[in-house]
């Protein structure tokens, strides 16, 4: 329950521009999740997000990206969200538990494999650009690597 609310705030933040708890709040209540603000500011915590400045001039909530520090809250959705995966030549193909590409997608990105150029996420598949094949051998590698610990 816990990780797939704390997915779905990922996603979320990753989909809008939230400003609030309040805001975020409604937003997971929409989705069917109920929650209160005390417990969207303990995952807030938790999941180590941040606000930072759009180019509206707002402060909205995001994830740190580049953090090669990841918490085990973003282990814990790329594990609990993936499926499979495989390759066709330089693009890699995640599938994903239903639901949960948006999220995995933002874990991945966060991670900032060098050779990884951004991922597009559906509902359950994520496809990742990789600039090339060897590249996208070490990337399975590393995310292989992570999911089966």
């Amino acid at each position: 329950m816990k990780v797939g609310r704390q997915a779905k705030i990922i996603e979320l933040i990753g989909r809008y521009d939230i400003e609030t708890q309040e805001e975020l709040c409604a937003k997971l209540n929409a989705e069917g999740y109920e929650v209160t603000q005390a417990t969207v500011s303990r995952d807030i915590r938790s999941l180590k997000l941040t606000k930072v400045t759009n180019n509206e001039g707002k402060a909205v909530y995001k994830t740190v990206p580049g953090n090669m520090d990841f918490s085990q809250k973003y282990l814990n959705i790329l594990k609990n969200g993936f499926i499979s995966m495989d390759m066709a030549q330089n693009i890699l193909v995640i599938k994903t538990v239903t639901g949960m590409a948006m999220a995995v997608a933002t874990t991945i990105d966060s991670m900032a494999f060098k050779d990884v150029l951004g991922c597009i996420a559906g509902d359950d598949t994520i496809m990742v650009a990789v600039r090339t094949v060897d590249g996208c051998l070490e990337v399975m590698k590393k995310i292989r690597d992570i999911v089966d610990t």
